[in-house]
């Protein structure tokens, strides 16, 4: 099982870690073209929520490489899962493609089950 949360976690954090960077590296404006949702939000918000994708993709892998608090792993996982509900929810309400966002958060439960199944 510890090889399954290693995949799930290198590929979660890699896709968290690619949409973070691209939400805090670019402006506002240019974010509008590839992301509509954008425009619901100051360029703060959008900012901190690539942050938080960031932090959350760092904290899935981090503390299994370094083997310091192994329990954060699985605890990062659960706090992407909360962000991509809320993502879930502001696509539905904008009436846009929300599955890529269900899955990300669907993908997070299950390293958050595994990372708690393993280092409990």
């Amino acid at each position: 099982m510890t090889v399954a949360l290693w995949i799930v976690n290198i590929v979660l954090a890699l896709a968290f870690l690619a949409a973070g960077i691209t939400k805090v590296s670019q402006p506002k404006a240019k974010l509008a073209g590839a992301m509509a949702w954008v425009e619901d939000f100051s360029a703060g918000p959008v900012k901190l929520i690539g942050t938080a994708e960031i932090v959350g993709a760092l904290g899935l892998v981090l503390p299994l490489f370094t083997g310091i608090a192994g329990i954060l792993a699985p605890i990062a996982a659960v706090c992407l899962a909360v962000l991509m509900v809320g993502a879930v929810v502001i696509h539905v309400r904008r009436s846009e493609p929300y599955v890529p966002a269900l899955a990300l958060g669907v993908v997070s439960v299950v390293s958050a089950v595994l990372g708690f199944g393993v280092l409990v």
